[in-house]
This record gives structure tokens, sequence and C-alpha cells, in this order.
């Protein structure tokens, strides 16, 4: 890992490009909505504190306000060159199509008012009907991927240029292991829930083995979405850790992530939290924190929604994913 002297976010070099990616990003998704006004400022400020990672989505509506904040802290010299920033996006299910994948690309491309963007992801390993822009996916709606068609879509679009790396999110290590297998660019980034409480060691191993920089959302418990939940905040271990250490949990959580060799996507619009979640790079666990934290019961935050498939009925993410852990 090297840093960037510029931010002092420390940074992952992809193994697909040679390109750099910080492992302190901050994501753009609100549940419920917010306006575009005050996601725009909060990226805004964001770059002035130093973060130079942000994660969108086709899905998230965020891709226009960021896109705006950034050229604002072009024009006023914030930044020096659009280069500096590493910008995520992601195709979303309806998109998930070999003919839309290019068009998807390039729809996002305007509205971030970019050229390029650094990283791409597939956002969840299925495919719905065309058209649709909706979470949780309506069983009606699914349809099944056909992983080497989209996927050499995505190759295309970074042979192009249009992006410097492709990816994936929510991919489990089945799901990887056949991407793999039909790759000419094997996928640089896989973005996951992880934090503390569903900590992915298989999968987190698979990826290591396999060159793939893991990158975590929900690294707090996703409180406050429709899915979220307040448990990892509230968590006994962490919150005794977190005062022996002087730190808040999310602070926590988020070394932990960073001591994993994960990158963590957080989202907060609050300036103290900005500041707080980039004071993490200073300091570490002792042998016996680590103990305490892998010895923390797993369980995963995302689960418990109606997730429907084309083949039936899923009550959890585990069982849309083949029932892969």
């Amino acid at each position: 890992m090297d840093t960037n002297p510029a931010t002092s976010i420390p940074e992952v070099i992809l193994s697909s490009s040679g390109r750099r990616m910080p492992l302190l990003g901050m994501g753009t998704a609100t549940s419920p909505l917010i306006g575009s006004g005050a996601t725009k400022s909060a990226v805004v400020q964001a770059i002035e504190l130093g973060y130079r990672h942000f994660d969108t989505a086709t899905l998230y509506q965020t891709e226009e306000p960021l896109g705006e904040a950034i050229a604002e802290a072009l024009s006023r010299g914030l930044i020096q060159s659009r280069d500096e920033l590493f910008i995520t996006s992601k195709l979303w299910c309806s998109d998930a199509h070999a003919d839309l994948v290019l068009l998807a690309l390039q729809k996002s491309l305007h509205h971030l008012q970019l050229e390029y963007l650094d990283l791409y992801l597939i956002h969840w390993p299925v495919s719905s009907r065309q058209g649709t822009y909706e979470f949780p996916i309506k069983k009606e709606d699914f349809m099944a991927m056909d992983y080497a068609a989209v996927w050499g879509a995505m190759e295309e679009c970074q042979n192009m240029g249009l992006t410097k790396n492709i990816g994936v999110s929510n991919f489990t290590c089945k799901k990887l292991t056949d991407l793999l297998a039909l790759a000419k660019i094997p996928p640089a980034v896989n973005q996951v829930e992880i934090n503390p409480l569903w900590q992915q060691k298989k999968l987190r191993d698979f990826c290591k083995s396999n060159g793939i920089i893991l990158s975590a959302y929900a690294p707090l418990g996703a409180k406050g979405t429709v899915w979220g939940s307040n448990r990892v905040l509230e968590n006994e271990i962490l919150g005794e850790i977190a005062r022996a250490k002087g730190k808040t949990v999310a602070q926590v959580c988020l070394r932990w992530a960073y001591e994993q060799e994960v990158c963590v996507v957080v989202k907060s619009f609050n300036e103290e939290r900005m500041k707080e979640n980039l004071d993490i790079f200073s300091w570490a666990f002792s042998e016996e924190e680590n103990k305490k934290l892998s010895e923390i019961p797993q369980s995963r935050g995302c689960q418990g929604q109606d997730y429907i498939s084309d083949q039936g009925p899923f009550k959890t993410i585990e069982e849309l994913w083949d029932g892969e852990i």
C-alpha cells in the first residue's frame, strides 16, 4: 500500500490496470433520498477535507450532484485536475444486458460530466427487466444474467477507455469463480457488505488470492437505511475497544477494515464525522483487541427482505446468491 502525500489516505494498486485507488472513499447513497444540493455541498466539503475517492451509482440518483461538485471543486481550485479523483459508479440490474452496458455507462458519464470513470461495477449478480430502476426488485422483473455477454461488454468499456477499471458488487466466491473462468480482464474490485459483525473472511481470502480488492459498503451497519440497523454501532465489544482507544465506534470499524486491507466506502454528510472518518491511519489495535474483534459473532446485515428471483421466493441474500456465504 502507498500513501498519497496530498491527502494522507493510503492507496492500493489495482492489479488489472496498475492504477491507484484510495482505501477510504465517500459514498453518496442516501435512504431516503435527499436533495441534490445537499449531496453536492457535502462532496465539495469532503474534497476540501481531503477525500479523493467517491462512490455513486445509477440507482442512487447522485451522479448529477457528484458531477456538479467535481466541476465546482475544479473551478475553485480545490483540485487541479479531475485525475486527482477516483470515481466509481455502477451498472444497475435493468441495464445488465449486453446491448445496454455501453449506453448505461455513457449515460452515467453524461450525468457526471466526466470523460471516464476510474471504476465501473456490476451492481448485483442478477439482471432485471429493462427500464426499471427500483430496489428491491419485483418478482416479475427478475431475469437471468448472461454473465459472459455482460462482462464482455464491461471489458469493451474498459478497452474503449471509458472506465479505467471494471469490477463487481455483491458477488460471492462462487459467482467470482464463474466470472474469472470466462473473463479476459479480471474484476479489479468486489464491493460487498463488510464490517466487524460480518467480516467475510472466506471472501477476503478468496479475493486476496485472486488479486481482487474488496471494497466495503455498510462498514458501520448502514443505520437509517431500509435494510440496515444500529447493531454495529451499539455492539458492546466495539464500544469497549473504542473507549479504551479514545476513539468512536465508527473509527474502530473503519480501522478494523483498513487493517484487513479492505477499501472502505463510508457515507456521512456531517463535517465532524467526515473528519473523524479520516482519523483512522495513525493508530492500531493491540493483539488482545484484534483477538476480541475476530471473535465477534457474525451475522449479515443485508437480509430479511423479500428478495425474489425468477426461480422463486428467497428470504435472504444468501439464497439469492446460491446459498454461498
